[in-house]
């Protein structure tokens, strides 16, 4: 007898449409619930992420364990098999956060579990009023990259998402609920 695929969330979305809040708000509402910490190479914001060299990336990478890697900001982030083996063999559901569909669908077709795909959008206006209230240094290359994000949904329209959500009009606790009962049908209300 098999056992049963994990669960796994991805929240996709452009710089500031509320992947952290909404992640947050996941967790104190349910706590089997945990940010999947990329593995970043470069510097800048380490909150959210497991920090390495490029030296263990490298290793990563030679062992195959590197699922999806991209470049952004200056900095390398992975996302690695032992980094979501580790997550699930604690029994929690790993929240992927990414900014590239092309990472959604490796991830998805490299890590065997019941994958829910959530696309949160924000306007560009969006962006950067959030990224300039929260004192980031590079907003100019947030507004860049939410434009980089737009182009990737425009130029997959073939891509499903099980759940999509207009962060402004919705509070992170009601997006929270609805990523619940999309990943989880028997989920009561937190």
């Amino acid at each position: 007898m098999t056992s049963p695929l994990p669960r796994a969330v991805i929240l996709y979305g452009p710089p500031a449409a509320g992947k952290d809040t909404v992640t947050r708000a996941l967790v104190e509402r349910d706590a089997s619930y945990a940010l999947f910490q990329r593995f970043k190479v470069g510097a800048g914001k380490t909150s959210g992420y497991r920090m390495g060299t490029a030296e263990q990336l490298a290793a990563l990478e030679e062992a195959g364990d590197v699922i999806y890697a991209n470049s952004r900001y200056g900095n390398t982030y992975a996302v690695d098999k032992p980094g979501l083996d580790e997550m699930v063999a604690a029994g929690l559901v790993p929240v992927l956060h990414l900014g590239q569909i092309e990472g959604v669908r490796a991830v998805m077709d490299a890590y065997p579990a019941r994958w829910t795909t959530v696309l949160l959008w924000c306007t560009q206006e969006e962006t950067e009023e959030r990224s300039v209230g929260r004192g980031d240094a590079d907003t100019e290359a947030r507004i860049k990259a939410w434009q980089a994000t737009k182009d990737d949904v425009d130029a997959h329209p073939d891509q499903v998402w099980d759940l999509t959500v207009q962060t402004g009009a919705y509070s992170p606790a009601v997006t929270a609920d609805r990523i619940r009962l999309a990943s989880d049908p028997g989920a009561g209300p937190a």
